[in-house]
Order: structure tokens, then C-alpha cells, then sequence
């Protein structure tokens, strides 16, 4: 019989009703890595924003989707086509699952489902390239206390991150090329990429957390390829989106960003880098409110490059990723060494997420 690994899929998760945004939000506020406060004042701010925001500014986001968010829709279609990668050689036996970390499918669900397919070994890919304590290190640590919990002890692989992998550079710069070719042939030429990752508030990152340095590193890799495929210097920056509170942010921007590329005269195409599918962020944020943003602001050309979703060159580079973390157990990014310089204290490598 031929070995079984499921391969859990971590993201963040979305409402799937008008009813559920707001406690949605609950659980995403009352995350000790999001907001680093005790029980009783985390509960009491988490209560006061996620009431607020849904019945303002994330109403009217999720709004114009319908109510429902299409992250669970868009991750299970990257599940489905890495499955069937996985699958293409004969030997082990390789099964998906979706593991969301505010909203359902949620690690209690998805340990019961792994039980019950009868997995020999885990494998977990977390669908954010970059990592970050306030994304994967709070996955993996839900993860592990419900594991712990149902008494479940498999083998079990964590890759933690991949900001320079491959297949998520070449297919990145793909979707930027067909914007670069359809900017053109509307006759632009000044054109500037923005790579927008999610922001964090300053102190995460001061705190230890990798993610920008990690997102840095992914913007040079993609700008690195779309020079290699163009022969040109390539005119981009880097910067952040989705700001809330009065906390000081890292920067720039994108509002920044944006408000540098009208004084240059610069068309822009915006890339979510930091995303890896298609969700209230981009077909909101970026499609609908950062585009009238810039259109009112002067900018004659906006332009916003896919994410890689079920790219051929992503899903492959995934499959072939999850292959080379069945034979090893423990947190390892690509490559199997940390990718984060020595001061960077919250290192998932260096430092095991425990229960």
C-alpha cells in the first residue's frame, strides 16, 4: 500500500455570509499575534473593531463581492490543481486540504479530515510566499495545539516559506509582462511597477518578523526576471497596502506610492506580491478603491497584474516543493536553511512554533 500525505494548505480565511464578517473579524482581531495585549483588553478592542468595521468599511468591501469572499473558492482551486500534480507519478498517495486560520474550513475541521483519510505523514504549505508571525506562525501554532489536543503525533513537514521560489517569480513576472504589453498598446512608455504587499504595523517587523525583508527580496527577484525577459532597466518600487489603526506602519504606502508616480508622470501596474490568489484585498482594494484613487489623482494609466492562482509555472514549482519535504520533518524554508539574516528574532526555522 502506497504511503498517504495530505498536504494542508494554510491562509487566512474569509466570511461566507453578511452574517459571518463580522465574527470573522472577531477571530482575526482576538489573535494574540495580531494584537499582543492580555485576554481582557484584546477581547474589548477586537469587539469594538470588528463591530465597527463590519458594518462599515469591511460591509461595504465584502459588499461588492456579494458577501462572500472568494478566497475559500480561489484556494481550493490551487488545491485541486496541485493535487493532480502531485499525483501525476505512481508511489505516494498525496491529498489537499484547505486549512483557513479565521474562518471555516478551520485546523479543528481539517485535523478531524486528515484523521479520518488516514494520513501516514503531513506535509504543510502555507499560501503566503513570505513569512510572517501575524500569517504562518499563528497557522502553525493553531494548528499544532489542535493537533496536540486530538492526540494526533504524524511526521509532519512545515515549509515555511518560499519568497524566492522559483515558479512564483516566473509566473509573477508573466502576469506583470501582459500588463507591461497591454500598457503599452495604449500608448504608454513611462511605466513604473509597484509591488503592494499587506501591510504590518512597524513594530511587528521591529519585533523580529522577516516579512519585509522577505517581501523585499521577493520584489528584487521578480524585478530581476522582468529585466531578465525585457533586456531593460525596470522602473518599480515597493510598498504597502491595507493599513488599519492609528499604529505607525511600515513604508511606504501605496497611497504614497501612487501620489510619487503622478509627480514622475508614471503609468503603474500594482502587484500583489505578498498574495498568492485573488480576494477582497485585490479584486477590492486594489480593482475598485485604489483605482479611482489614482484615476482622481491624475494617473492616466492603472494597471493591476494578476496573482499567480493556479499558474502552471506556480503550481508546478509547489508540487515539486511538497516532493522535497516528504522525507524531511520539522520548519524548513526552500532550500532547507533559514533565509532570514541573524536579527531577525522570529525566524520560524530558528524558532519552532510550539503548542
Amino acid at each position: 500500500m502506497s504511503e498517504k500525505i495530505a498536504v494542508v494548505m494554510f491562509n487566512l480565511g474569509g466570511p461566507d455570509s453578511k452574517n459571518a464578517i463580522r465574527p470573522f473579524l472577531m477571530n482575526f482581531f482576538m489573535d494574540k499575534n495580531i494584537i499582543s495585549l492580555p485576554i481582557p483588553f484584546r477581547c474589548f478592542i477586537a469587539n469594538a473593531i470588528s463591530k465597527k468595521r463590519s458594518k462599515r468599511e469591511a460591509a461595504e468591501s465584502y459588499n461588492e463581492l456579494g458577501n462572500v469572499s472568494p478566497l475559500l473558492t480561489n484556494s481550493k482551486m490551487q488545491a485541486v490543481e496541485l493535487e493532480k500534480e502531485l499525483n501525476k507519478e505512481t508511489g505516494a498517495e498525496f491529498k489537499t486540504f484547505i486549512c483557513m486560520r479565521y474562518w471555516h474550513p478551520m485546523a479543528a475541521q481539517v485535523v478531524r479530515e486528515v484523521r479520518d483519510w488516514g494520513a501516514d505523514k503531513i506535509v504543510i504549505l502555507p499560501l503566503y510566499p513570505q513569512f510572517s508571525t501575524t500569517t504562518t506562525w499563528s497557522s502553525l501554532e493553531q494548528w499544532n495545539k489542535v493537533m496536540h489536543v486530538a492526540g494526533m503525533d504524524l511526521p509532519t513537514s512545515t515549509i515555511c516559506c518560499y519568497p524566492m521560489n522559483d515558479g512564483f517569480i516566473e509566473a509573477s513576472a508573466l502576469n506583470i509582462m501582459r500588463c507591461f504589453e497591454k500598457a503599452k498598446d495604449d500608448g504608454h512608455e513611462n511605466i513604473r511597477v509597484l509591488f503592494s504587499a499587506h501591510g504590518l504595523p512597524e513594530k511587528i517587523i521591529k519585533g523580529g518578523d522577516p516579512y519585509q525583508y522577505q517581501c523585499e527580496k521577493s520584489a528584487e527577484k521578480i524585478a530581476a526576471k522582468l529585466k531578465e525577459k525585457t533586456g531593460q532597466k525596470l522602473d518599480w518600487q515597493i510598498c504597502y497596502q491595507s493599513r488599519v489603526g492609528p499604529m505607525k506602519w511600515i513604508g511606504p504606502s501605496l497611497d504614497e506610492a501612487l501620489e510619487k508616480a503622478v509627480v514622475d508622470e508614471k503609468a503603474v501596474i500594482i502587484y500583489p506580491h505578498a498574495f498568492t490568489q485573488e480576494h477582497v484585498e485585490t479584486l477590492v482594494e486594489l480593482d475598485i478603491e485604489y483605482r479611482e484613487m489614482a484615476e482622481h489623482s491624475g494617473i492616466k494609466g492603472y494597471y493591476r497584474a494578476d496573482t499567480v492562482g493556479i499558474h502552471d509555472e506556480y503550481i508546478n514549482e509547489m508540487a515539486s516543493l511538497v516532493k522535497k519535504h516528504t522525507d524531511v520533518s520539522g520548519v524548513h524554508a526552500e532550500g532547507m536553511e533559514s533565509l532570514c539574516p541573524s536579527g531577525f528574532s522570529r525566524c520560524c526555522m530558528r524558532n519552532e512554533v510550539q503548542v
